[in-house]
């Protein structure tokens, strides 16, 4: 407990989440949502791309046939990484103009999930939607307030997720060949000192890292007692979201935000938005990337 993270890159990202591992690339990628854009870091060379998508952008993932998938205000769509164009694949919320995607990530099958979120207000107006292998989209959870972090457990029986507002992380059981999802119960609460969960990632051996939006922190839980075992301390106090890179999967990468932080706390945080590194001594898994029929 107590230990720090380091300072990778000063990037300033307005709300800097989804951090992704690139690995045949060796680069790091993460999403600016307000910044409307994809920033990409090559770790070896220190050099850096940024992509604009033109509307916010709460995830991008890695698909198989090496296009990203973005989950944008206005819906999903593929980007070619070389062309940068956008692809239109499906908007499940185009008569909710009032709420965007946020959070986002593949599941181990190679299905798309992301969710949504009202811009303002305290509105349950989201809900948390699997893109499938077929192209088609599926509402799977609704009245939700602003959906985020997702996972899955090693034998891939279980998904954890977070709607932030709850202040947990809740388990259902999973069903990798249809993915159907069911019994949603409370996995993990989370202390009021320690902020709002936000995004998370699962390690090799099966453990929970959690961001801390307001809790200048990173934490690691285990599933199978609900009780909380690390903390990682940030110079950032809005931690958006934490993957796992590096050649050998052994460094966790983490996001932060500093929308909405007034002159006098950004003084006391200039660090804020940008993407720190911390050494767990334990390794990740790979990003898995959507597969489509």
């Amino acid at each position: 407990m107590g230990q720090k993270a380091d300072l990778v890159l000063d990037v300033k990202s307005q709300l800097g989440e989804g951090p992704l591992w690139l690995a045949d690339q060796g680069m790091l990628a993460w999403v600016d949502i307000e910044g409307r854009c994809i920033e990409f870091l090559q770790l070896e060379t220190g050099e850096r791309r940024s992509i604009s998508v033109g509307a916010r952008i709460g995830a991008v993932v890695e698909s198989e046939d090496g296009r990203l998938v973005c989950a944008l205000q206005n819906g999903l769509h593929y980007l070619d990484p070389e062309t940068e164009q956008l692809e239109f694949i499906g908007d499940p919320e185009q008569d909710l103009e009032g709420n965007r995607f946020n959070d986002g990530k593949c599941d181990p099958a190679g299905r798309f999930w992301a969710g949504t979120m009202p811009l303002s207000g305290p509105e349950a107006s989201g809900s948390l939607y699997m893109l499938d292998k077929d192209g088609e989209i599926h509402r799977k959870v609704q009245d939700i307030r602003c959906s985020n972090g997702l996972g899955w457990s090693l034998d891939g029986t279980r998904m954890y997720y977070i709607d932030t507002p709850t202040r947990r992380i809740d388990v259902f059981h999973y069903d990798s060949a249809t993915g159907e999802i069911s019994e949603r119960q409370p996995l993990v609460e989370v202390p009021s000192e320690l902020g709002s969960p936000d995004g998370m990632t699962v390690d090799a051996e099966g453990k929970i890292w959690l961001a801390h939006w307001g809790g200048s922190c990173i934490t690691r839980w285990d599933p199978a007692t609900g009780k909380q075992l690390d903390k990682v301390e940030l110079p950032v106090s809005q931690v958006t979201s934490c993957a796992f890179g590096g050649k050998d999967l052994d460094v966790l990468y983490i996001t932060s935000a500093r929308v909405g932080l007034s002159e006098e706390k950004l003084a006391k945080e200039p660090l804020a938005g940008g993407v720190f590194s911390y050494i767990p001594g334990v390794k990740g898994l790979p990003a898995s990337r959507y597969s489509s029929n």
